[in-house]
């Protein structure tokens, strides 16, 4: 793979260290951080495609770090959890993380998220559709800027918010499972992947809807799934 730089922020060294290896193996750039604080100063001094952050640290928390970083920069961010409860995770994605792993992990599924979240960060807009740019009733999506815009009105979104948004978008009026929408995002088979998905959609809908709970582009089909309305 290309050069990228990835920063891992985890208040134990040893954890730092070892993820460093591994992903120096596959040609990584790494930089470390010891909490949230640190990340934030890293991040404005370096160029950086994903960030590997701990959930509990001290100073600042990896949610914390992960709703600060939001509010600036959309690159991929994968929690790292030492707690295998749902709660923990759903959190992490509702304030903006793309990815979470459990620790003690896998060293190689780590490097193969990481690798799988670089692919999608750099290549967006990969899905096939002659159009460039989608208009639905003034919600448009451009391909090549990977923008999104609501009545002219640019939306912020994740990278992953943003691969639903031109998912659906580029297949407009069709009705797909949640089953369906992890499996063509994420790229992974999409067992459990209710509550991911979910989340994801209530933020986009915050997003692009002027009233979430009546939404006007992004429908759900109750027992089915998903559509984007045409």
């Amino acid at each position: 793979m290309e050069t990228y730089t990835v920063l891992v922020v985890d208040d134990e060294k040893e954890i730092r260290d070892a993820i460093e290896i591994y992903l120096k193996n596959e040609g990584v750039r790494v930089l470390k951080a010891k909490d949230g604080v640190e990340a934030l100063e890293m991040l404005h001094e370096n160029q950086v495609h994903l960030i590997l952050l701990d959930v509990m640290m001290p100073r600042l928390d990896g949610i914390s770090a992960t709703y600060r970083i939001r509010e600036e920069k959309n690159i991929p961010i994968i929690i790292l959890s030492a707690k295998s409860e749902d709660t923990d995770k759903i959190l992490g994605l509702q304030v903006g993380a793309d990815d979470y792993v459990t620790k003690p992990f896998n060293p190689m599924e780590l490097v193969a998220r990481v690798k799988s979240q670089l692919r999608r960060y750099v290549s967006l807009g990969t899905f096939e559709g002659i159009k460039k740019v989608i208009d639905l009733n003034g919600l448009t999506l451009d391909k090549e800027a990977k923008e999104v815009a609501v009545q002219g009105e640019p939306v912020k979104l994740t990278p992953i918010e943003y691969k639903i948004v031109e998912f659906l978008m580029s297949n407009a009026g069709r009705v797909y499972s949640i089953n369906d929408i992890y499996e063509r995002v994420w790229k992974e088979p999409g067992y459990n992947a209710e509550n991911t998905v979910a989340v994801h959609i209530r933020k986009i809908r915050e997003k692009i809807e002027i009233d979430p709970k009546n939404p006007r582009y992004l429908k759900v089909v109750w027992g089915i799934g998903y559509k984007m309305e045409k």
